[in-house]
């Protein structure tokens, strides 16, 4: 729209046309706009592959370093481990087309059901939002489980990358896969601490004692020189940590009016979804024919 008034030049009335300051600036901004916004195409596509488990597996970053200056305990810390799955079940919590997830020591596998859309399947997306929202929650609850005689000393990061898995075979061969890892690092950090701190052996004479060995050897080595029954260690040491949706009947008490205007405190029951905690094996089918919900048809 365009405002006229009346101007003087040299004595003599003459009729100027004034344009509102919107308009002026209404074509900068657009012509700003269309000249900048081609940076755009630099952005390369990572569209996960439709049909196919997410998995994003976060591991700790340095955490030799950390574990070192922040005095876990050898050879498990269970401080650490319970931290772990707090913020792990943090991430679930957030983002509900998560399925399942698998963690052991610092690392944890957060797997998205195959028909999920989440930031339009985006890869760098769903791995920097699992990423931060995890690293926040490891340091939100840290006080939870070390209370304030160990404080924080810096913060902690983890690094994740993304894998698509096409059918429940690869996703369950993937889990299984993390869960013998777990095993065969727990079976080994079990004894070479125990040498040390039990057998009065440095580091170096550990790591010596221990090449070449199999897990037959190692199994020897805690039962006859240190009378450890390999079997009888806790099994979120020996299989890690699934955490699940489950349903779970709470029931909470209510304040009900009744017509003659008395209040009444009524029980109410309700199934509300979960993330559930397991240490079991995922290896064998059990675990999978017993929550048969999680992986979906291999025909989606």
């Amino acid at each position: 729209m365009l405002f006229g008034k009346a101007c003087i030049f040299g004595g003599r009335a003459r009729y100027c046309v004034v344009k509102p300051l919107a308009c002026l600036f209404t074509t900068s901004s657009n012509m700003a706009k269309s000249k900048f916004e081609y940076v755009r195409n630099f952005e390369t596509d990572d569209t996960c592959l439709r049909n196919c488990y997410i998995v994003v597996r976060l591991d700790g970053r340095n955490f030799h370093k950390f574990t070192e200056q922040h005095k876990f305990a050898k050879p498990n810390d269970n401080r650490a481990l319970g931290l772990m799955s707090r913020s792990a079940r943090s991430v679930m919590e957030e983002l509900e087309d998560i399925v399942i997830a698998y963690g052991q020591s610092d690392e944890f596998s957060f797997v998205f059901k195959r028909t999920s859309t989440w930031f339009k399947r985006r890869a760098s997306k769903l791995m920097t939002h699992v990423a931060s929202q995890f690293s926040s929650s490891y340091v939100f609850y840290w006080k939870e489980f070390f209370g304030e005689d160990l404080p924080l000393l810096y913060p902690p990061s983890f690094d994740g990358r993304v894998v698509l898995y096409p059918s429940n075979r690869n996703l369950k061969d993937y889990l299984s896969w993390r869960q013998a890892d777990c095993h065969v690092n727990n079976l080994y950090n079990t004894v070479f601490w125990t040498l040390v701190q039990k057998g009065g052996l440095t580091t170096a004479q550990a790591e010596e004692r221990l090449k070449g060995t199999l897990a037959a050897d190692k199994n020897e080595i805690l039962f006859s020189e240190f009378n450890i029954n390999y079997n009888t260690e806790p099994a979120v040491l020996k299989k890690g940590t699934t955490l699940i949706w489950e349903k779970r009947d709470e029931t909470v008490t209510k304040h009900m009016k009744l017509p003659n205007a008395e209040e009444k405190e009524v029980a109410v029951t309700r199934s509300r979804r979960r993330v559930q905690a397991h240490h079991c094996d995922v290896i064998g089918e059990q675990f999978w024919e017993e929550h048969s919900n999680i992986l979906e048809d291999d025909n989606c």
